[in-house]
């Protein structure tokens, strides 16, 4: 396994970890690790491997062993109980935390991700992105913005909000083709986490950009249904990336979220 991650650590008090999606960093959690900072939590956000200033793991792709990495950095701070959350990609390793260590968790917060496994065409779709990325690793900014870039931001961003939009590319020109070929193979092979939600005993939001194109309404009622004690926030004109595009409104469900853990 490869070195540490690199992780933004932000005020003191109770734990909470804020997972990224892909293929952004840790800093698209600012707004929000800020806020709960403010409010009395400790707030640490990694760079997923081989995002960031983070470096990509070895050996065959797989989300428990990015799972296991961001135990690891919290194991070494001594935290034996934690909030874990994430968006999109950043869902699904908070999935697959609760799979692995599911006492750690004082809460979870799913955002904009899905708790089903991948289906033929996905899985097909994912190894020929990585497979473009890999034959032509100058081109993967570009590949990235035709092929992933439509699908992150709602309508409204696309539309109104320029500064997200250049954001936005900023992180798929920043995205390394290997690591970009890495995660599609390992988020190809995830397996279905509702068995998961369905035991966790922690409390859980679910928030949801209503504008989102790649985790459906229906994904989310499903996650939210598993649990035992879920709750469920839509984030009006936000698509994929909610915390990005309505940053406040994302804080603000997370802060009344946490009150409660």
């Amino acid at each position: 396994m490869s070195g540490s991650l690199h992780v933004e650590e932000f005020g003191s008090g109770p734990t909470i970890v804020l997972l990224h999606a892909f293929p952004c960093d840790g800093t698209m959690w600012r707004p929000q690790a800020d806020a709960l900072a403010r409010a009395g939590w400790q707030v640490l956000v990694p760079d997923l491997p081989g995002f960031g200033r983070s470096p990509i793991l070895e050996g065959e792709p797989s989300l428990a062993m990015v799972a296991d990495r961001v135990l690891a950095e919290v194991a070494d701070r001594g935290i034996d109980r934690c909030v874990v959350g994430g968006i999109s990609l950043g869902g699904y390793v908070t999935m697959a935390i609760a799979a692995i260590q599911p006492d750690l968790l004082r809460g979870v917060v799913l955002c904009d991700t899905k708790a089903t496994a991948d289906g033929d065409a996905a899985r097909e779709n994912r190894e020929r992105l990585a497979r473009m990325c890999e034959e032509s690793p100058g081109d993967t900014p570009r590949i990235l913005e035709q092929a992933v870039l439509p699908g992150l931001l709602g309508e409204t961003s696309r539309a109104e909000r320029p500064l997200v939009v250049a954001q936005v590319k900023g992180w798929l020109a920043a995205a390394p083709a290997p690591t970009v070929a890495w995660y599609q193979r390992a988020m190809a092979v995830r397996p279905d986490s509702l068995s998961v939600l369905a035991g966790l005993e922690a409390p859980a939001v679910v928030i949801w950009g209503a504008e989102d194109a790649l985790s459906s309404r229906d994904e989310q009622d499903v996650m939210v249904a598993s649990l035992r004690s879920g709750q469920f926030v839509a984030v009006e004109a936000a698509g994929h990336l909610a915390n990005v595009e309505r940053p406040d409104a994302v804080g603000t469900a997370l802060l009344e979220f946490v009150r409660g853990c």
